[in-house]
């Protein structure tokens, strides 16, 4: 039900629903009013009262409803597009073509009720030119993970000679070209061929050189890593995240146990690859299937052990890892002991903070972003509610299951700062972060020669100002051309 209320300061929205889990305590709270204010959350209240104020606004009843914070993925590669053949596909694709892919990516993950993804390979920084659109989540962007040449994911464009010379200018491109974080291959892969998972891609003094290089320029640096040396080297190097953790090995899987109680003493932030939806004839390769028990029993470890650990699903990366797929990972997470509070923590606060937005995302209360899911029923007591959902918000704006858009409207093309001149391919308009204009054609970028999205360019570490990071990056040295 719908009733509207009247006053002198302009629309406000309140969502009135049957419970609320805030993002942050182990129960929910009864009679739920989230009162939001343009894109942030002005107010919460219990008991179904909405609050007196002078402001105009609508009421909107979600019986039976639990409102929840928007769903956060600490791990999604929006250029790969869940199929059998994700890195084919990729290649086969002009670049025009894969942003038209990973915009519909976006929009698959925003239906699904996930508000914020992180980003954690993209091809040639396509993903930074989506940040700030309307229609997509928040999107925190790690561009093109850096990697050796022929290592894994090197298709991506992020290869780095493995020196200290070559990472550290590795880094500083990336940091020049604004990404949010730094995504390092500690170890290989299971999307690239010759790529071996089982062994470390950097000697251990090049991994301390990258962390060095990226703290000192204000980003952090998560690192992927299966091979137990890679996984020791980059807790050694202080990496501040580790994806998937396998600790595997050539003949099976060996965690050691000096190891896991150092990434939990240091609170090192683990994604663990879980969420996964089912197909049928899909099963996993041979040599996971046969690793999976020591995996997950591993991962068991890890969390009793105390580690920082979030949903970082991988999405994208195959059918049974489609855009949306966190919203499946709380029954892992809760087999891995977590508490059924703790698992959407996980997903939603937890995540946040990771992705280095617990200031603003993941959590319901005032001033915080209006990004909100309403399901049917309730997530703590039953997991499968994440998939009945109600209604979802992105910055104060409602999403409509059909599109992912709700009233958003068209993006537009921009003229954007030096590095991110822009690019509009076929028609397609695309949002950026500077004053706005219409422009057909593809511009390079001076850097890479790569395609660049309007708005790539300018974001600085929030860390340090822009005179600062420039500052650093020629404080002797170069950006590599």
């Amino acid at each position: 039900m719908i009733t509207t209320i009247s006053g002198e300061r302009g629309q406000l929205t309140a969502l009135r629903g049957a419970w609320l889990f805030d993002g942050t305590g182990p129960a929910l709270i009864p009679d739920p009013v989230v009162v939001i204010e343009g894109s942030v959350i002005r107010d919460v209240c219990s008991g179904g009262r909405v609050p007196e104020t002078p402001d105009s606004g609508t009421v909107i009843d979600l019986p039976g409803a639990t409102l929840l914070p928007g769903l956060v993925d600490t791990h999604v590669h929006l250029a790969f597009d869940a199929s059998v053949d994700p890195v084919g596909n990729l290649a086969r694709r002009r670049d025009y073509e894969v942003v038209a892919a990973m915009v519909e990516a976006g929009r698959a993950a925003l239906r699904g009720g996930i508000t914020t993804i992180r980003d954690l390979g993209d091809h040639c920084y396509l993903s930074l030119g989506l940040r700030g659109r309307a229609d997509l989540p928040t999107v925190v962007a790690a561009g093109p993970p850096i990697t050796t040449p022929g290592g894994h994911c090197h298709y991506l464009g992020g290869a780095a000679a493995p020196t200290c010379a070559g990472i550290r200018a590795a880094v500083r491109e990336h940091v020049y070209r604004g990404v949010d974080v730094v995504k390092i291959m500690a170890s290989g892969g299971n999307l690239t061929p010759g790529s071996r998972q089982d062994l470390a891609q950097f000697p251990p003094e090049v991994l301390r050189a990258a962390v060095d290089e990226a703290h000192r320029l204000g980003l952090p640096v998560t690192a992927h890593a299966h091979a137990v040396a890679a996984i020791a080297d980059a807790v050694a190097a202080g990496v501040d995240g580790l994806e998937h953790v396998s600790f595997w090995t050539e003949e099976g899987v060996d965690a050691p146990a000096d190891l896991i109680r150092l990434i939990a003493a240091r609170q090192i932030a683990v994604g663990a690859t879980l969420g996964m939806v089912p197909v049928p004839g899909m099963a996993p390769p041979p040599a996971v299937a046969m690793r999976m028990p020591a995996m997950i029993a591993n991962m068991r470890r890890l969390c009793e052990s105390g580690t920082l650990m979030v949903a970082g699903t991988d999405a994208g990366i195959a059918p049974v890892k489609p855009h949306d797929v966190v919203r499946h990972a709380p029954p892992t997470l809760r087999q891995l002991g977590f508490s059924p509070a703790e698992a959407l923590r996980a997903i939603t606060s937890v995540a946040a903070g990771v992705c280095g937005l617990g200031h603003r995302k993941g959590r319901i209360a005032p001033g915080f972003d209006a990004d909100i899911l309403a399901v049917d029923g309730d997530p703590v007591a039953d997991p499968e509610a994440l998939q009945r959902i109600r209604a979802i918000y992105a910055r104060g704006t409602p999403v409509t299951k059909e599109d992912g858009q709700g009233s958003l409207g068209a993006a537009a093309s921009c003229r954007s700062s030096p590095v991110a001149l822009a690019l509009v391919s076929c028609g397609w308009r695309f949002r950026g972060d500077a004053e706005c204009t219409e422009a057909r054609g593809q511009v390079l970028d001076p850097l890479s020669r790569c395609p660049v999205i309007c708005g790539s360019g300018g974001r600085r570490p929030s860390r340090l100002q822009p005179n600062q990071v420039t500052a650093a990056i020629n404080d002797g040295m170069q950006i590599p051309r």
